[in-house]
């Protein structure tokens, strides 16, 4: 740093906070009136001196450095991709990225390591395949210290090379059918108390419920009735109970012989390790839910959701990658999703 006087501080940039007082009257203020980092306007001219600064100690820029401001703006773009926006210019040497839409946070994690890898960089974000609004904050990027060499910034680009970090996908599946599985069911013998469990998990959304299809166990009439949804043109189909290892629970079976391909029968999680998850070939998903879903407040259907009604394509990596934080809590109350289930 170096020491000039105030009037030749034009488009240097600040090494300490600036205080300010004003003692008394309405205006009466006492705290920083300029950040370190802070470049030195015209017009901070006389508001420094009125502040008794006849000199400024200054960052000294050399060639090849770049300011925190400069570097902030750099990183943002690395992350900024379709569905996040940027929150305004860079404060203090940082830069917030926000959803610009409703939807499924996605966060390409590998080059999001890479690019923290590299010595004083950070980008920080929420975890990603949950449910974003728009205007949510989904990142924060700033360099270390007040200046930076340029081949730093050009490794974190190196590192994040290809499209950007972040995307929130909007919701774009509009409507499903329900198949509650269960001869008891089909009888009356007992109220379907699952479908309006699915049906309220399913609005949050914004997916409409145009079907309920009640064919009992056998496992034609499931299969029939999973591709009666399908025909009907369904964007999702979601088949309730008859999931687990019983002899008699013929929805894994009915899902497999509907010819849509199963992508995994069994998940990492708790509740909700018995689940199935299946794609016709024009990308059709079909669910199968077990029972837990039906009376636990989170499940792995909770975790699935957001990434299946922006149709974003799962695959059985996604599953296994549930493991770390997939065991349930069961806290009281529920604070899903804010808590550490499924990240």
């Amino acid at each position: 740093m170096k020491q000039i006087p105030t009037e030749q501080a034009v488009g240097h940039i600040l090494v300490h906070d600036m205080t300010q007082i004003i003692p008394e009257g309405p205006d009466r203020y006492k705290g920083p009136r300029f950040r370190k980092g802070h470049v030195v306007a015209q017009e901070d001219v006389p508001v420094l001196l009125s502040m008794g600064k006849r000199s400024l100690y200054v960052w000294e820029m050399e060639p090849g450095m770049l300011h925190e401001n400069e570097a902030a703006e750099r990183l943002a773009a690395l992350c900024a991709g379709p569905g996040v926006s940027r929150d305004g210019d860079p404060s203090e040497g940082k830069i917030g990225l926000s959803a610009a839409q409703d939807g499924v946070l996605l966060v390409d994690s590998a080059r999001l390591r890479a690019v923290n890898s590299v010595p004083e960089v950070m980008v920080a974000t929420r975890r990603g395949n949950f449910a974003v609004a728009a205007g949510d904050a989904v990142a924060g990027t700033r360099v270390i210290p007040l200046a930076v060499d340029a081949s730093v910034l050009e490794a974190a680009e190196a590192a994040a090379a290809g499209d950007p970090l972040l995307e929130v996908r909007p919701f774009s599946v509009k409507t499903a059918a329900v198949i509650a599985t269960g001869s008891e069911v089909a009888s009356g013998l007992i109220q379907d108390r699952f479908t309006p469990v699915v049906r309220s998990k399913l609005a949050a959304f914004g997916i409409e419920t145009v079907s309920v299809a009640t064919p009992g166990d056998d496992i034609e009439d499931v299969c029939a009735a999973i591709l009666d949804a399908k025909e009907a043109g369904a964007d999702l189909v979601v088949c309730t109970g008859g999931m687990s290892v019983d002899p008699d629970d013929n929805t894994p079976g009915a899902i497999r012989r509907s010819g849509a391909q199963v992508v995994t029968y069994g998940a990492p999680v708790l509740p909700g390790a018995m689940m199935c998850l299946a794609y016709f070939d024009d990308g059709t998903p079909v669910v199968g839910l077990p029972g837990c879903v039906m009376y636990a407040d989170a499940t792995i259907f909770d975790l699935m959701l957001p990434r299946l009604a922006a149709r974003v394509p799962l695959t059985r990596q996604d599953f296994i990658e549930l493991g770390e934080g997939g065991l349930c809590l069961r806290c009281t109350p529920c604070t899903y999703p804010h808590c550490p289930f499924g990240r």
